[in-house]
């Protein structure tokens, strides 16, 4: 997970998985979209590549990246036991405002 946490921290890169969310795209359109210079996007698409975020296809004399779910679904799938601690958390907050509602009825104080 390492790589792709630390391709995704660069402000440009993540932009650029935004812009491919909305479907495949070649360099220089990138490039055009976010308004960045061509060798600095294709140097952020070797990083996204190289953390398997992205894939390319040549097309005639363009190279079309596109994002790779399998990588995504891999983030996905280690963030879910984080979202299960947070909902764990969440339900103890819950349990204990209860118990403390429950104190305070015990003790005749109003609501």
């Amino acid at each position: 997970m390492l790589p792709t946490f630390s391709a995704l921290a660069e402000p440009n890169r993540l932009r650029i998985i935004e812009l491919l969310r909305e479907g495949p795209r070649p360099v220089g359109e990138i490039a055009a979209r976010l308004r960045l210079r061509q060798p600095q996007v294709s140097k952020h698409l070797r990083v996204l590549s190289a953390a398997g975020l992205v894939e390319v296809h040549p097309a005639a004399q363009q190279r079309i990246y596109q994002l790779r779910a399998a990588q995504f679904q891999a983030l996905d799938d280690w963030l879910a036991a984080y979202r299960q601690f947070k909902e764990a958390s969440y339900d103890r907050l819950e349990e204990h405002l209860n118990v403390l509602q429950a104190m305070e009825k015990q003790d005749g104080r109003p609501d």
